[in-house]
């Protein structure tokens, strides 16, 4: 049986905020900055960059694009933002005034879909700028985060105790939750074409099957406030548990297993396999996480703050 381990890595100071990351098609780790306005880049081994924006921009989410660049959301300028492994940056406004987005994917059809958390829509970004919005069918929904599926996106209502599913047609499917005031927050699609979703308020992670069929699993830790999730090769889903300074696993049978981060109160956010297949996680305090097998890449404990 293999040995997780946990490692941290100094990526900014502690007021900068790393909140969320992912992969790169360059083989980095790239998360957003959100207390700073930065988008950071980082290779396990190196000094870690960043990327200014505006300083009260707010970058929220990242993701891969379909055009081999870096897509974010900037949650207080309420814009959306593109960086290229090479480091240009371009921002794109977009036609609802103060939307607050907050999740953002590639969608299946090329395009980026993300959320639009104070205006109850959905939208969808062409690489070339075009903006589409798709309004829910419900107000006051808070939609946070977003997911590709093979024909669809599926992202969380998180006032509205539901995920919901867009077509690629901009047709929304509402399925509500069985616990009420959940709070759903990250979503995540598995291999299997099951969706996995975090609920903060109620400490449980919820899974609807490719049947339809909606499942929650309580956490040992019901005030473990999970917040993001994303599923590995197996299938078996991670997330993080922003109050109970840990990251967690479950399978889809509900077998749940725990890691505790080395640091009191890091405040883990976003969640990512990264380009050596181990876990990697942001922590709010200025630090990136690894979860996986021993590596030997020596533990970088100095502070960077504003590399260029």
């Amino acid at each position: 049986m293999t040995t997780q381990t946990v490692e941290e890595y100094a990526v900014s100071g502690r007021d900068s905020g790393p909140y969320a990351i992912t992969s790169g098609p360059d083989g980095a780790l790239w998360f957003t900055m959100v207390h700073s306005g930065q988008i950071g880049r980082f290779v396990p081994g190196q000094e870690p960059t960043s990327h200014q924006l505006a300083p009260d921009s707010g970058p929220t989410v990242i993701n891969s694009g379909p055009d081999g660049a870096l897509w974010f959301t900037e949650y207080r300028a309420h814009r959306i933002g593109r960086v290229t492994t090479a480091g240009h940056m371009t921002e794109f406004a977009l036609p609802t005034a103060q939307c607050g987005p907050f999740g953002i994917a590639a969608g299946p059809d090329g395009a980026l879909w993300f959320t639009e958390t104070a205006a109850d829509r959905i939208g969808r970004l062409t690489t070339d700028g075009s903006v589409t919005e798709y309004p829910l069918p419900c107000t006051g929904a808070f939609p946070s985060a977003i997911a590709a599926a093979g024909d669809a996106m599926w992202f969380t209502m998180n006032k509205a105790n539901a995920i919901g599913r867009i077509g690629m047609d901009g047709c929304i499917t509402v399925h509500g939750l069985p616990t009420e005031a959940a709070a759903p927050v990250g979503v995540a699609v598995g291999p299997d074409g099951g969706v996995w979703f975090t609920e903060i308020a109620a400490g449980q992670i919820g899974r609807r099957a490719p049947d339809g069929r909606i499942t929650e699993y309580p956490l040992p830790d019901r005030s473990a406030r999970p917040h993001a999730v994303t599923t590995d090769a197996d299938g078996t889903a991670w997330f993080t548990e922003w109050g109970g300074n840990r990251v967690g696993s479950i399978t889809s049978d509900g077998k749940v297993t725990a890691h505790d981060l080395p640091t009191p109160a890091s405040e883990p956010h976003g969640i990512t396999v990264g380009p050596d297949g181990a876990l990697w996680t942001a922590l709010e305090t200025g630090a990136l996480a690894r979860i996986g097998p021993t590596t030997n890449i020596t533990t970088r404990n100095t502070e960077k703050e504003n590399a260029s």
